[in-house]
C-alpha cells in the first residue's frame, strides 16, 4: 500500500527549560531541511541574549531561525493570539520554500495555541471582530479602560461587578489573572465565565479533528470558541475550546527528572551570571529610568518584565541606585538575587512540565493525536544521542515520510506513564471545583478544593491552628490543656 507524506506537517519540540530542546530543534532542522519557529515568549525580545537564554549564532548551525529577538521593548507585549498569527504565517512561509517547519519553546501554552486550532480574542483587533452578539446593547468599552492599570483591589473589586464567579476564581493577589479576565469582559462585552461554561459544554458533546485549509488565519468566531491568552512567562489560566488539530503533528517531549535537572538549572544561572547577566539587568534598569525621564510609564507587569533573571534582581538595583549601599552590602544582594532566580528557574521546570502534563497532553488526547506524542528521555546527556537525537530523527524521518510510527510508550522507561495525562481533567473544565476559602487560622486563601486540602495538611498550617485553639481557649478563661510529648 502507497503511502502519502502529510501535505502539512509541524514538527515541535518541547519540554523543561534546560533539557535542550534548541539543540534537538537544531540537530533536526539540519538533517531534515527544516527552519525553526521559536516558541519561547520571552527569547522574542531583541538583545538580552542572557537573560533569555537564547541559542547562541554558533550553535544555530546555520539554520534558518524565526521569531528570535523581534519584539523591541518599546513594543506592545504580544498576546497569544498575535504570536500564533504570525507563526502560521511564517509556517506558509516555510513550507512554500519546500522546507520543514520546527516549532521550538518553552511557552507552551504558546505552543498549545499553535498545535491546536481555537478561535481566540485577538485584542489588539478592532472590536467589531469580535462576537457581535457578546453585548446586545452593540456597544464596548474600550479596551485601554483606566480600571486595567489600577490597583489588584480595584480591578478585583471591578471584576466582582461584572463576573463574581471569576473574581473568586482568582486568588486576590493574582493581578494579571484578575486583569485577564476584566480585560476580557472589557473587550468583548461577554463574561469569562461565561466562556468557561460553553467551552466546558463543547468540548464535552465532543469534537472533530480538522485541519485549517489555509493555516494562516483564525477561523469566524463561532460564538463560543474562545481562548484567553497568556501574558508572561507563567501558567495564567488559558480557556480552551474543543482542541482540533490544526496541522498533521508531530511532538517531541524531552524530559529529565527533576533531581537530576536542578543541579544542571543552577550551573546555567552561575554560567548567566559569568556572561554578563548582571549587565543586562542594569541596561534593562537603564531603559526604565531613560523612559520615566520622558514622562513614559512601562507596564512591567507583562513581557520581558516578568522575565526570570530581571525582576530577582530589583533589591540589589534599588540598593545600587540609591549609592548608600557598601561594597559588602551589594554584593550580599547580588548573592541573594542569583539564588533568587536560580530558585524562580527551577519553580518555572515545575510548572511547564506541569503544563505538559494537566493540559497538553489532556489536548493531544482530546484530539486523537496522543499517538504522536513522543517523550524522550534526556536525563544522561552523556547519552544524548542514542536517548534523544537518533530516536528522534528516526521518528521524524517515518513522519515525514508517511510511514507508521512507533510506539510512544515504548521510548524510554516512563514514557507510558508521561503519556496518561496527570490529572483527568482539566481545571479549566471543572467549575464545580473552584472554591474559594479563607483559612481563620492563616489567613490564607485558596481557590480549588486540591489546595485547601494540601494547606490544611500542611506543617504551618496545623502550627497556627493549635495556637489559634489556645489563644481562643485563654480568651475564653479556659486553661489550655498540657502539651504532651
Amino acid at each position: 500500500m502507497t503511502r502519502k507524506p502529510p501535505p502539512n506537517p509541524l514538527i515541535t519540540v518541547l519540554g523543561a527549560t534546560g533539557t535542550g530542546k534548541s539543540k534537538l530543534a537544531v540537530e533536526l532542522a539540519a538533517k531534515l531541511n527544516g527552519e525553526i519557529i521559536n516558541g519561547d515568549a520571552m527569547q522574542m525580545y531583541e538583545g538580552l541574549d542572557i537573560i533569555t537564554n537564547k541559542i547562541s549564532p554558533d550553535e544555530r548551525k546555520g539554520v534558518r531561525h524565526h521569531l528570535l529577538g523581534c519584539i523591541g521593548l518599546d513594543d506592545e507585549a504580544w498576546t497569544v493570539a498575535k504570536f500564533t498569527q504570525k507563526a502560521l504565517g511564517i509556517i506558509k512561509e516555510i513550507r512554500s520554500r519546500g522546507r520543514v517547519p520546527i516549532l521550538v519553546g518553552g511557552t507552551h501554552y504558546y505552543v498549545q495555541s499553535l498545535l491546536f486550532r481555537e478561535s481566540l480574542i485577538d485584542t489588539e483587533s478592532p472590536i467589531d471582530k469580535a462576537n457581535s452578539t457578546a453585548n446586545p446593547a452593540g456597544s464596548y468599552e474600550k479596551f485601554n479602560d483606566p480600571i486595567l492599570q489600577a490597583p489588584t483591589p480595584d480591578i478585583l473589586e471591578r471584576l466582582r461587578e461584572v463576573d463574581p464567579v471569576m473574581a473568586d476564581r482568582w486568588h486576590p493577589n493574582d493581578r494579571r489573572r484578575i486583569q485577564r479576565s476584566l480585560e476580557i469582559y472589557l473587550t468583548t462585552g461577554a463574561r469569562a465565565s461565561d466562556i468557561y461554561e460553553e467551552q466546558s459544554h463543547r468540548r464535552n458533546i465532543g469534537s472533530n479533528n480538522i485541519e485549517d485549509k489555509d493555516n494562516d488565519q483564525y477561523p469566524p468566531n463561532s460564538g463560543g470558541d474562545i481562548v484567553l491568552e497568556g501574558r508572561g512567562a507563567s501558567d495564567i489560566g488559558v480557556l480552551e475550546a474543543p482542541s482540533r488539530n490544526r496541522f498533521q503533528s508531530l511532538v517531541f517531549w524531552i524530559h529529565a527528572e527533576h533531581k537530576i535537572l536542578k543541579p544542571r538549572l543552577d550551573n546555567r544561572v552561575e554560567q548567566m551570571v559569568n556572561d554578563g547577566l548582571l549587565s543586562e539587568v542594569e541596561s534593562l534598569q537603564g531603559y526604565l529610568e531613560s523612559q520615566a525621564d520622558h514622562g513614559k510609564v512601562v507596564d512591567q507587569t507583562r513581557g520581558i518584565w516578568v522575565s526570570i533573571g530581571y525582576k530577582e534582581f530589583s533589591s540589589y538595583l534599588a540598593a545600587l541606585a540609591s549609592g548608600n549601599a557598601s561594597e559588602k552590602e551589594l554584593k550580599s544582594l547580588e548573592q541573594e538575587a542569583i539564588e533568587q532566580t536560580k530558585a524562580a528557574t527551577r519553580q518555572y521546570a515545575k510548572r511547564q512540565v506541569r503544563w505538559i502534563r494537566i493540559k497538553l497532553i489532556n489536548a493531544a488526547s482530546v484530539a486523537g493525536i496522543i499517538g504522536n506524542v513522543f517523550p524522550l528521555d534526556g536525563n544522561d546527556l552523556t547519552q544524548w544521542t542514542d536517548n534523544v537525537e537518533l530516536p528522534a530523527l528516526n521518528v521524524a524521518k517515518d513522519f515525514l515520510a508517511g510511514e507508521p510510527l512507533p510506539d510512544p510508550a515504548e521510548m524510554s522507561p516512563t514514557a507510558q506513564e508521561m503519556l496518561v495525562p496527570k490529572r483527568d481533567y482539566d481545571l479549566s473544565d471543572r467549575r464545580d471545583l473552584w472554591v474559594k476559602r479563607t483559612c481563620d487560622y492563616c489567613g490564607k486563601v485558596t481557590v480549588t478544593e486540591r489546595d485547601w486540602e494540601r494547606h490544611v495538611k500542611s506543617r504551618a498550617h496545623r502550627a497556627a491552628a493549635r495556637k489559634g485553639v489556645m489563644m481562643m481557649m485563654m480568651t475564653a478563661g479556659t486553661p489550655a490543656a498540657p502539651e504532651t510529648r
